[in-house]
């Protein structure tokens, strides 16, 4: 059990978390109604109670701030927005964590890879920073990639940053990642079963 504990705070700092999590729980009925959408997961999906979020990070449709091609995500790394582009000049619209000082990163990708409930496997310089860190972090709720990931490939080639759920959602709408673009696992979720591998993904 230490060794577990021990292993959640080494996420939590590799991550760059610097915000208190969110205790709020949504009312009995409204949590049994949103639940039961994921009742056929392998995990428990921890229902997030929105209104202790700013609404700007709330899933919403909009217009789209500029002209793509029909299902282009495009991430605003500023002001912490992935924007999915639809073909009738709206987009979806998802808050999300981007990397902290010195782990940012921008230009296009492709999605070349798609998972539901990853395992997480730390990078060698992750592993040299934190000695005991396992090679690999079995899925789950305590999991740092959540429930889904995109891993973003360029020239073929992993570029070892992801579109990842998050077992810390107080973090949405702040720089706290070591690169990866995090979301609710709620949000990931529905983002995943949108795009498909091949997808352009532009990070400004």
């Amino acid at each position: 059990m230490k060794t577990k504990a021990v292993f959640l705070l080494i996420f939590a700092a590799l991550a760059g978390c610097s915000a208190h999590p969110d205790d709020g729980r949504p009312s009995r009925a409204v949590l049994a109604s949103q639940q039961a959408a994921f009742a056929s997961e392998p995990h428990e999906v921890r229902i997030i109670d929105r209104s202790r979020f700013d609404r700007r990070f709330w899933p919403t449709d909009i217009k789209t701030p500029q002209h793509l091609p029909l299902g282009t995500i495009l991430i605003d790394t500023k002001n912490k927005f992935l924007y999915l582009h639809r073909s009738d000049g709206t987009a979806r619209r998802y808050g999300i964590a981007v990397g902290g000082t010195g782990h940012s990163w921008s230009g296009t990708a492709k999605v070349g890879r798609k998972a539901e409930w990853p395992a997480w496997y730390p990078t060698d310089d992750m592993r040299n920073l934190t000695p005991g860190l396992p090679r690999r972090i079995s899925p789950g709720t305590h999991n740092p990639l959540g429930a889904r990931a995109l891993y973003l490939y360029r020239n073929s080639e992993d570029t070892l940053y992801r579109i990842h759920g998050t077992s810390e959602p107080w973090t949405i709408g702040t720089e706290a990642s070591s690169g990866c673009i995090r979301m609710i696992n709620e949000d990931v979720i529905d983002l995943y079963d949108q795009v498909p591998i091949g997808t352009t993904v532009i990070v400004k």
